[in-house]
């Protein structure tokens, strides 16, 4: 009855949290909204088997709210699978926040969004994402203690970012490896496509051994700088898909795989820090198989961030995250080589293990 109350055209609109696409039995979506500061926001927590969700804050400019929902979905989900298969005692969330930096963002806005978290009283921990700055947890640590990534001057891990490039580094070396025989990448031409604070250090990292390293991004003035500072080369094409390369490092928006660009990729690894690259992970994870092209895992290999904010938690030294970083290459040999035995896709492969621990851990749990 409660239902013939609505039209067609608003069930449409008020149905689809539970039932889109990127929704995985995620145990709280909460949105937050302050008329005051104008802070519209959407924390996702995913899974809290293995222990509290932690994950980042992105603020983006969305083109629509929908766009910003699926957005959390799909990378707090990521983050459950990031922690399990990097052995951590986490559970995955995140939060975006909808706007442009430039524009909204302001102390009381992020103190305001602080006070949101702090209300799930510790099932969600935020950090820094795209569009946030180390020194934004400092000042969401003002309102709540449920927020890492805080400047080392204040006793925090610091920007994990260093970290995070570390082990996409780590990863890509380990898929050069299985690829073409050795991990050297001197001399192989790499496409890394986004130079934010991950980017740019790994175009810093891949250069410093010799990588003929191209990039691309939309910020024209930051690919000047970059370019100039680590002798790296511009790239000036307009498809840059269908540049001819070893390497391609998706390391901004997610879904850079998909559908439109799949079929143009020409280039043997690929092993990025963006989040969610592939659109679809069934579909396009054996697409890249069939093509012969070696797919890291992105919820592997970018999880030095989650490392090194972790620490923060339970007190690691920076021996101690660089370290466990430096074992995303072996962890990437080996699902890269249990995909080939069992022909499995890559992700496919780096996922089983994942939900492998997760279900043993739910067992204990409940048992």
């Amino acid at each position: 009855m409660i239902t013939e109350m609505f039209t067609a055209n608003q069930l449409k609109k008020e149905s689809p949290v539970f039932g889109q696409l990127s929704f995985d039995d995620h145990e709280q979506i909460v949105f937050c909204h302050d008329k005051d500061t104008g802070l519209k926001a959407i924390i996702g927590v995913h899974n809290t088997i293995l222990g509290p969700a932690l994950g980042g804050t992105r603020m983006y400019n969305y083109a629509t709210e929908w766009d910003a929902l699926n957005d959390v979905l799909r990378l707090s989900r990521g983050m459950t699978y990031k922690a399990a298969i990097t052995g951590l005692n986490l559970g995955g969330g995140k939060a975006v926040i909808i706007g442009e930096p430039s524009k909204i963002k302001t102390p009381e806005l992020m103190k305001r969004f602080g006070k949101f978290v702090h209300t799930l009283g510790g099932t969600y921990y935020t950090a820094e994402d795209v569009g946030m700055e180390t020194s934004d947890m400092d000042t969401i640590r003002e309102v709540t203690p449920y927020v890492t990534g805080i400047s080392e001057a204040n006793g925090g891990a610091g920007n994990p970012s260093p970290v995070t490039a570390y082990g996409v580094y780590m990863g890509m070396k380990a898929a050069t490896k299985f690829a073409f025989g050795n991990n050297d990448l001197k001399g192989k031409r790499i496409l890394i496509e986004g130079i934010g604070h991950v980017g740019e250090e790994l175009v810093r990292l891949t250069s410093k051994e010799g990588a003929d390293v191209v990039i691309s991004d939309i910020n024209q003035e930051r690919l000047e700088k970059v370019a100039k500072a680590y002798g790296a080369t511009i790239y000036r094409g307009n498809n840059l898909y269908a540049e001819a390369a070893d390497i391609y490092a998706p390391c901004a928006l997610g879904a850079t795989i998909n559908d439109k660009t799949i079929d143009d990729l020409k280039i043997k690894v690929i092993a990025g820090a963006a989040n969610n690259q592939l659109s679809n992970e069934e579909i396009h994870g054996a697409k890249l198989q069939n093509k012969g092209i070696v797919y890291a895992p992105d919820f592997l290999i970018n999880a030095g961030g989650i490392i090194n904010v972790f620490a923060e938690i339970e007190g690691y030294n920076r021996d101690h995250i660089i370290s466990k970083t430096e074992n995303i290459y072996d962890t990437t040999l080996d699902i890269l080589n249990k995909a080939k035995a069992t022909n499995m896709t890559t992700n496919a492969s780096a996922l089983s293990i994942a939900e492998d621990r997760i279900a043993f851990r739910k067992k204990e749990v409940f048992r």
